[in-house]
């Protein structure tokens, strides 16, 4: 694979855990170097490391994996997002739990690298050099989230989301569960 189409691949499945970053940015009152820190790290590790899974389970697990990988992508991320959506009705801004910590962390990190794990695969099946494939999908994935969180936190500043960040990042999230369905094509067979 030339570096050219391992970078593009890399970007694209960077962007997911790049809008979730945008999201959190968005949310977190302030976001410290620490946060920033684990989110670029969680983000960058699972994408590399869910690129190596896939490509260890090989064409084993290929089918059953391509037929639900999306589901539980979206599961997960409606999940969160419908959770940062219910907190932010209850709850004031600075009580809303942070989402650079903890299973929230994790769960963000697995359902946004689960296209990585599928890519993995696909990879087995050309024989590419993984290791360096995975470490290239990783660091893209957390230059992108550096540049997302930089946007969310200049995006605060630019308007009033302040008061509607957990609202905003929520409905985000559950987007992004969403366009992984379309990507999937299961709209595709709906008469619309």
């Amino acid at each position: 694979m030339n570096p050219l189409t391992l970078f593009l691949l890399a970007a694209a499945l960077g962007t997911d855990a790049a809008l979730v970053s945008f999201s959190a940015a968005l949310r977190l009152p302030r976001v410290s170097i620490r946060q920033g820190f684990r989110l670029v790290f969680h983000f960058g590790l699972f994408q590399g490391g869910m690129t190596l899974l896939g490509f260890w389970a090989g064409s084993a697990v290929r089918g059953i994996l391509s037929q639900v990988d999306h589901w539980i992508a979206f599961f997960l991320l409606a999940f969160v997002g419908g959770k940062m959506i219910f907190e932010s009705a209850i709850m004031k801004n600075e009580e809303l739990r942070d989402p650079s910590r903890g299973m929230l962390l994790v769960t963000l990190a697995v359902a946004t690298s689960i296209d990585a794990l599928a890519v993995g695969i696909g990879l087995a099946l050309l024989k590419v050099k993984i290791l360096a494939a995975a470490i290239t999908i990783g660091l893209v994935t957390s230059l992108m989230c550096i540049g997302a969180i930089f946007a969310g936190i200049h995006g605060r500043r630019l308007g009033k989301v302040e008061k509607y960040s957990a609202l905003v990042a929520g409905s985000l999230l559950i987007a992004i569960g969403v366009k992984i369905l379309f990507d999937h094509g299961v709209f595709d067979s709906l008469p619309i």
